[in-house]
This record gives C-alpha cells, sequence and structure tokens, in this order.
C-alpha cells in the first residue's frame, strides 16, 4: 500500500496510467486555485458567487491536505533515513514540502489561533503560494529550480556585493543630500529607496540628488549598477545552459539495463 501511494504522489512513470492523471488532476487543481483567488477581487461578485468560492476552497483545502499527509506517510521512501521521524521533518522543511504547507496553512490556522480581521486577510494571501506547487509537475519549473540550487553560491555572492554597494549609496547619498533635501532624504533608510531604484536601474523620479556631487555619485551608482544587475542574469543564463548541454549528453548515453554498460548506437 505504502509503495502505490509513492508512487501516486511522486511524479513520474511508474507504469500505471492514473499516476499521470493524478499529476494531471492535482496540476489543474492548482491553476483553478489560482484563478478562484484572482476572482475573488472582483468586487461585482454577489452571494452565489462568493458561496460557490468558498465551497471550491474547502474541496481544494482537503483535497491538498489529503494529498500533503500522503507525503508525510511516504517522506522514508522519499528521503531514507535511520528514522521515519527524520525522513518527515526532511521532507516537511523541503523546499517543496514547505510549499504543500503553506498552501494549506492558511485555511486550518486560524481555527487553532485567533486573528485580527485585519492580520487574517493578509494571512490569506498566502493561498497564493499554491502555484508554486505546479513546481512538482511542470519540467520548465524543475529546470529553473534546478539552476538556482546549482548556482546558489555565486548567485549569493553577488546579492551580497550588491547588498554592500546598497548600503554605502545610501549611506554616501544621506551625507551629501540630506541635509539640501531633508523631506527627500530624511535618513539612510529613505536614501536607501533612491539607491535601489538607481542600482537597479529603474529610475522612478520621485528622489533625485540636487547637488553636483550627488549627481557624480547617482551616475557611478547607475553605471555599477548595470553590471551587478548583469552578474545574476549571466550566471542564470550559463546554468540553463550548462544543464540543457548536460540533459542532452544523458539521453544520448544509453545504459544496458541488464549489464549496466553503456550502450552506443552510431
Amino acid at each position: 500500500m505504502k509503495k502505490k501511494i509513492y508512487e501516486l504522489v511522486e511524479r513520474g512513470s511508474f507504469g500505471k496510467r492514473y499516476n499521470l492523471w493524478f499529476d494531471y488532476f492535482i496540476a489543474t487543481l492548482i491553476i483553478l486555485n489560482v484563478i478562484a483567488i484572482a476572482i475573488e477581487s472582483l468586487s461585482t461578485l454577489n452571494e452565489v458567487h462568493i458561496k460557490i468560492l468558498k465551497i471550491f476552497e474547502v474541496v481544494s483545502l482537503l483535497i491538498f491536505t489529503v494529498e500533503f499527509l500522503m507525503r508525510v506517510y511516504v517522506a522514508d521512501l522519499i528521503y531514507p533515513r535511520e528514522k521515519k521521524i527524520y525522513s518527515i521533518i526532511q521532507f516537511v522543511f523541503s523546499p517543496l514540502g514547505l510549499v504543500d504547507l503553506f498552501a494549506i496553512l492558511p485555511f486550518y490556522i486560524p481555527f487553532i489561533i485567533p486573528f485580527d480581521l485585519r492580520f487574517l486577510r493578509l494571512f490569506r494571501l498566502l493561498r497564493f503560494i499554491r502555484v508554486f506547487k505546479i513546481a512538482r509537475y511542470n519540467k520548465a519549473m524543475n529546470l529553473i529550480l534546478d539552476v538556482f540550487k546549482e548556482k546558489k553560491a555565486e548567485l549569493g555572492m553577488t546579492f551580497f556585493v550588491a547588498l554592500v554597494v546598497l548600503i554605502v549609496a545610501s549611506f554616501l547619498m544621506y551625507f551629501i543630500e540630506g541635509k539640501v533635501q531633508p523631506d527627500k532624504f530624511p535618513n539612510v533608510f529613505g536614501a536607501m529607496w533612491w539607491a535601489l531604484a538607481t542600482l537597479t536601474t529603474i529610475g522612478y523620479g520621485d528622489v533625485y540628488p540636487i547637488t553636483t556631487l550627488g549627481k557624480i555619485l547617482s551616475g557611478f551608482i547607475s553605471i555599477l549598477g548595470i553590471g551587478i544587475i548583469a552578474l545574476p542574469t549571466g550566471i542564470i543564463s550559463a546554468g540553463f545552459i550548462e544543464k540543457l548541454s548536460r540533459k542532452k549528453t544523458e539521453k544520448e548515453i544509453l545504459v544496458c539495463p541488464h549489464c549496466g554498460k553503456e550502450v552506443n548506437y552510431q
């Protein structure tokens, strides 16, 4: 029974048609949930529409809950460990495990912990995280996640450099423009908004320097920002090329299922 549940909830071909239909069903349900969340924002909804959406929400949550519990049940097959509790913990705190958990939490937590209505509305926005559940059933999303995992060290270093430049630019601009424009640069945190808009080369135009030194610094940060923003783009692009080349190579190499040796067809 556990093996059948594992084959059902884990994406992949296990020789059974129902495995594929289960994947399609959950993926479709995820998409419909995202559409339903968007429909809820319409001001033209009447009581009947709202009631239908609530029923759909409850049914979807029950299905997602059962799916999550099934994955917890077979966690030791997904993440083999000495004790099953360790497998469950590893699954729950894995990226997709956290997505599954946060996709159902907004429904159950209000029954356990009473919240202020305004905070409850904010908390219900977490329902949108269900869209990330589609990553388990989409090859393109899996490819993106794999690239980010493989390049996390390079990306982390790039974002750290960008953060340092952002902080330094904020301090410098505050000391240069703070006295001249106290309303625009009231503190370092206010200057950080300018630094972020300038470093990312967005330039909203709501905050800008008027002193000569401030303009020079702004121009320097803009030029620097082009290079800094281009770095993660180049790293991710290189990661995609490497991943696709690797997949192509793996497809070309066939392995004999009996002896385990490579079989090359000319």
